[in-house]
């Protein structure tokens, strides 16, 4: 069995786009995809700096289209006639959602500009921000984290793990750093997937009543505890709680790898789950989709593991 993912905010770097738009149809359904969003989905993805492209407003759109255009220069059929399995990481799993056919791509741009607007702005009431720990023992990073009155954000597996909370809190946490571990300021405005959010997943709420999700047409994984999600309003449910509680993407990896999953292929701007998946799914193969030159790789992978089955 294959897994797609689709990956969360941090994962964009300027110009990462630019190669995307060799392909002749990816102009055309950037800007379908941008007039939704209300932000120039092309500018940003090939031009904008890095402070721009950082903004959260920006980011999350950014990541979610990009999914969106990876997955169709990918695939030419339903993905609901393949063995596959999807999940996405935060903002990503918007992305995955829309895949498996809960969300429409309308519906999925709508729902990631309003998340990030109303992220954003819950964001600029107090200054905050996230690091990751990588290394240390699971749970001397948990009591540090908890030391330090910050948040565990994001619990990704293969020895990382990412805290959340105000500046302050962080810096007593790189300050008293786990032993045999690193602390990293990540490039994100806000303490996601944390209380400081709460705003956030109100205004998402009130946006619910104009969505029409529909039940996965393939397995869909949850960030909340790894599970696998079958009715549409659930997947709509976890999406909007999702911003102020902590993603568990170890527990995805270990749904996956409890499936027999032997490869995952992440599309773009693809990297950092590739790389979680190697450290925590030992065996596994992967191609992260970062430009169209990867689309061969991810192809053959499918096809390779499509002949096992």
């Amino acid at each position: 069995m294959l897994a797609i993912v689709c990956p969360g905010q941090g994962s964009q770097t300027p110009g990462f786009l630019a190669p995307w738009l060799e392909i002749p149809s990816v102009e055309g359904h950037l800007a379908a995809l941008s007039e939704i969003a209300g932000i120039d989905l092309k500018a940003h993805g090939t031009t904008s700096d890095e402070e721009t492209i950082k903004d959260t407003a920006v980011a999350q759109p950014l990541i979610v289209a990009a999914g969106l255009v990876a997955a169709r220069a990918l695939f030419d059929v339903e993905l609901s006639t393949l063995p596959v399995v999807l999940a996405g990481h935060s903002v990503g799993e918007i992305t995955a959602s829309a895949l498996a056919g809960v969300l429409s791509e309308d519906d999925a741009m709508t729902f990631v500009r309003e998340r990030a607007n109303s992220m954003a702005a819950a964001a600029a009431v107090t200054p905050t921000g996230m690091s990751a720990i990588v290394g240390g023992d699971p749970e001397e990073v948990l009591a540090a984290i908890e030391a330090s009155g910050a948040t565990p954000a994001n619990v990704n597996g293969a020895g990382q793990t990412v805290a959340a909370g105000t500046f302050e809190q962080l810096k007593s946490l790189a300050d008293n750093p786990p032993a045999k571990a690193r602390v990293i300021p990540l490039k994100v405005a806000g303490a996601f997937h944390t209380s400081h959010m709460a705003p956030a997943v109100s205004a998402l709420e009130a946006l619910r009543p104009s969505l029409s999700p529909k039940n996965p047409s393939v397995p869909l994984l949850s960030n909340y505890d790894g599970g696998e999600v079958t009715e549409g309003a659930d997947v709509v449910d976890r999406l909007i709680a999702q911003v102020s509680r902590p993603v568990r993407w170890d527990l995805c990896m270990e749904n996956m790898a409890g499936r027999g999953v032997a490869g995952v292929i992440e599309l773009a701007p693809a990297g950092t789950l590739a790389g979680l998946a190697k450290r925590g799914m030992p065996g596994v193969k992967t191609v992260a989709v970062k430009t169209p030159e990867d689309l061969h790789a991810a192809l053959a992978l499918f096809a390779e593991l499509e002949g096992q089955a």
